[in-house]
């Protein structure tokens, strides 16, 4: 029986594919649990228009990322932390505290997860990490480190 998959589904498939399953367990286990639907004409064409607005979706979503990106590569953000006399600050600057300082600075809420500084940040000085965006959409931010 061929069907849609409305949700991903563990060794069969994705959300909106199509594939062919036996009578039983597309009958008994996929429908009812509201897992995916019979593949017929109205169901398909139903596919195409759901796929067509992903896509538009995507479209302006990545216009959005690209936007951000642009902005971030821009200029370097400017921590302020707590140093000591030799020039050494007190802990060390962390995905929280850049991820405040850009949206402070920048206007564009980023959650920390998504930043990954590449090197530790024990002294004063510019430093680079990396913002994942998701789809392979990654950006470079510079930051620098200044005393408060």
């Amino acid at each position: 029986m061929e069907i849609i998959l409305i949700q991903d589904v563990d060794n069969l498939g994705s959300a909106h594919e199509k594939v062919s399953v036996r009578n039983g367990y597309a009958r008994n286990y996929l429908i009812p649990r509201k897992l995916a639907v019979e593949a017929n004409p109205s169901n398909l064409k139903q596919l195409e228009e759901r796929m067509k607005q992903l896509q538009k979706k995507e479209a302006k979503l990545m216009a959005e990322v690209n936007k951000v990106i642009e902005v971030l590569k821009a200029s370097p953000v400017k921590i302020g932390a707590k140093t000591g006399t030799s020039g050494k600050i007190f802990g060390s600057v962390t995905s929280v505290q850049l991820a405040r300082a850009i949206r402070d600075q920048k206007g564009y809420e980023i959650d920390r997860r998504r930043i990954h500084i590449l090197d530790e940040v024990k002294e004063l000085g510019t430093y680079k990490a990396k913002v994942d965006f998701g789809n392979s959409n990654e950006a470079e931010v510079e930051f620098e480190v200044t005393a408060e």
